[in-house]
């Protein structure tokens, strides 16, 4: 994992990616925006001379490692394959990254999409069997096609051990020793990791150091708010959007239980309503 810190400013369409595989995969949405801030800046895709491709790294250990005899020694002469981690170099460009790529493919093309971490949350092609794809390639292709598909990626590896848990429920250092490594220390992936998902529940429409729910955020924990609002009685269509028509429905709710009409859906308000106090806890 690559370990870079977040774009002050995220394409909505990363947004809209990761609400749409929250909701397919169960995986909190923050958690998916938090990673790929810190992996990628939340960027998708590079322009590749003519083509829009997602971003990789190439890792020459790994390409050495799942190489037969023969083709382990043309890639060695070729600066493509080397036994130690790190002694392949990744270029600074995206472009110049696809060529060592597209070089390692024509050696070996199963081989070269194994060892490259895809797309926004760098899940590596390795990983493949694990996270239920037919090969290294179809792992590729998915990332290749949509940010949908690099999030999909994600949420099947975040799911695996349930590191997703582990982030939101505070272990960070938990969570990043195993998806960044036990030297996660040396570059604090920990405190990036911390600072992205405080910044992800932002993006996302729920307030970083609290948790409450306002208008903008999306999600699972957003129709669960909305279904409990519907049980006390208020007409609402449940689409896990908080729009004006939630904010209607909850300050009306607060109104009329004695609690701070404050638009937000905070602890004693979803303690009312019989939702979890922590709604950002969970998957969504």
């Amino acid at each position: 994992m690559t370990g870079r810190e977040g774009a002050m400013r995220v394409d909505q369409a990363v947004l809209g990616a990761a609400r749409h595989v929250s909701k397919a995969s169960g995986i909190d949405a923050a958690v998916l925006v938090a990673v790929a801030l810190v992996e990628t800046n939340a960027v998708a895709f590079a322009r590749i001379g003519d083509r829009r491709e997602p971003l990789i790294r190439f890792e020459g250990h790994y390409f050495d490692r799942l190489l037969s005899e023969p083709a382990r020694q043309r890639a060695r002469a070729a600066g493509l394959a080397d036994p130690r981690a790190g002694r392949i170099r990744n270029p600074a460009s995206q472009s110049a990254r696809w060529k060592l790529f597209d070089a390692a493919a024509a050696i070996d093309a199963a081989a070269a999409a194994a060892s490259v971490s895809w797309g926004l949350c760098q899940v590596m092609g390795s990983h493949w069997k694990a996270l239920g794809y037919r090969d290294a390639a179809d792992l590729a292709a998915v990332a290749r096609a949509s940010a949908e598909g690099q999030f999909e990626i994600a949420a099947r590896f975040l799911a695996a051990g349930r590191l997703a848990d582990r982030l939101v429920t505070g272990d960070v250092a938990g969570f990043a020793r195993r998806y960044n490594g036990p030297a996660y220390r040396r570059n604090r992936y920990d405190e990036k990791i911390a600072a992205a998902l405080h910044k992800a529940r932002s993006l996302l429409g729920t307030d970083p150091a609290t948790g409450e729910l306002r208008r903008g955020a999306r999600g699972d924990h957003v129709r669960r708010l909305q279904g409990s609002l519907v049980a006390h009685g208020h007409r609402l269509v449940v689409d896990g959007i908080f729009g004006p028509g939630t904010e209607a429905a909850l300050t009306s709710f607060q109104a009329a239980h004695g609690l701070p009409v404050s638009a937000a859906a905070d602890a004693a308000t979803m303690a009312r309503l019989g939702v979890s106090a922590k709604p950002c806890a969970k998957a969504g």
